[in-house]
């Protein structure tokens, strides 16, 4: 069983015992978060999209940590101008362990 899911504006594919990063969360650590807005979802061979959303479906998730992902270097150059540019940041993260895709 498998489930589509959107997740601050973002789409995963999620499955039941698996850990997915995803964009920072408001929760601490231990916290359990349920999302609402699944778009597809298949079981068995059963398979249900959503219009955009499946009715009474929903995904429960446990935070395992928060953390930083890898630095991500902007480099911007405009050649015989004596220009150049570098920048870099790094994206927050949530890694979240997905426990039950549940339909009601």
């Amino acid at each position: 069983m498998y489930a589509i899911v959107e997740i601050s504006g973002k789409q995963y594919k999620v499955e039941a015992g698996e850990e997915v990063k995803i964009p920072l969360q408001a929760a601490e650590a231990g916290a359990e978060l349920a999302f609402d807005s699944v778009m597809f979802l298949e079981s068995d061979g059963d398979v249900k999209v959503g219009a955009p959303y499946v009715d009474k479906a929903s995904v429960k998730a446990t935070v395992v940590k928060h953390g930083r992902e890898r630095k991500i270097i902007v480099f911007k150059k405009k050649r015989r101008k004596r220009f150049k540019s570098k920048n870099g940041h790094r994206q927050d993260y949530t890694l979240v362990k997905i426990d039950d895709i549940a339909v009601a």
